[in-house]
């Protein structure tokens, strides 16, 4: 009795010991909050490239008007209307680079070339040069081509994907260089006793002009990083000069544009490529 008795009391010194081993132990453990899981961040995504090609079912601005020159005295300037005037710009051709800021908004820089040419045509109760024939008068057809440079800023708004296809809405403003080279004017003579014709060519004008743009379309992507986009662009350059005086007139003091071109007002369709970098 006594043996169980101490074995009893012995055990239960020992779980004391144990548990208050145990207590001790717990009191060192220290509790922290849930730490915030770190997720990767992505640098520079969303940049794309883009390349596209236009072709223009309407050109409109074509100068409709020309300035005749008198040495006087006094100097004189009058206003004389193109019998007939017209432009041919066909084909266009854009590179830009891009950034999506969300799955809705993107904008991009892009670089624009066109080129094409000026036709008109004009007539004069006035002999074409000094010696014709008296009672002749003139007719003329005129030739210029131009090139225009473009730098646009673009902000595009993405409706949503479905399938596939994303639709889009877009505005861009930026400057155009318009680039005339020299004015081609072939005069004939009309009337009785004239000569064969004679060619007058005056110099192109040259300068930047500020430029608005709207853009619809739709775009589908081949792959997961390029898309194919077929769109409508409507773009507007501001009006400026065109061809300057020949250079008897300017000898005699004639300054400024004797042709001044509307602006350049252009609907196109449009087909590209994007392809996201990152």
């Amino acid at each position: 009795m006594f043996m169980r008795n101490a074995v009893t009391s012995c055990i239960m010194v020992l779980t004391g010991f144990a548990v208050s081993a145990q207590a001790a132990d717990m009191d060192q453990v220290i509790y922290a909050p849930d730490l915030p899981m770190t997720q990767p961040v992505e640098i520079g995504t969303g940049w794309y490239l883009r390349g596209d090609l236009g072709y223009s079912v309407k050109t409109r601005g074509a100068a409709t008007n020309y300035s005749i020159f008198s040495a006087g005295p006094p100097l004189s300037y009058t206003s004389a209307p193109f019998n007939s005037s017209s432009l041919d710009s066909d084909w266009s051709g854009t590179l830009g680079v891009g950034y999506n800021f969300t799955d809705y908004l993107r904008g991009d820089m892009t670089f624009d070339f066109t080129e094409g040419t000026f036709a008109g045509t004009s007539s004069s109760a006035a002999p074409c040069v000094a010696g014709a024939p008296v009672g002749s008068t003139c007719a003329s057809t005129d030739q210029q081509g131009f090139k225009q440079y473009g730098v646009m800023a673009n902000a595009y708004v993405d409706l949503g994907t479905f399938a596939g296809f994303t639709p889009y809405l877009g505005a861009g403003a930026g400057m155009t260089r318009v680039a005339w080279d020299g004015l081609t004017s072939v005069n004939r003579c009309v009337g009785v006793g004239c000569g064969a014709p004679t060619t007058t060519t005056s110099a192109g004008e040259d300068d930047w002009r500020f430029t608005y743009a709207l853009m619809a379309g739709m775009s589908y992507d081949l792959t997961k990083d390029l898309k194919v986009d077929l769109g409508y662009k409507y773009s507007k350059v501001k009006d400026g000069g065109q061809a300057g005086y020949g250079a008897a007139a300017i000898a005699a003091g004639a300054t400024g544009a004797r042709v001044s071109d509307n602006g350049f007002e252009k609907h196109e369709v449009r087909v590209g490529l994007r392809y996201s970098l990152f």
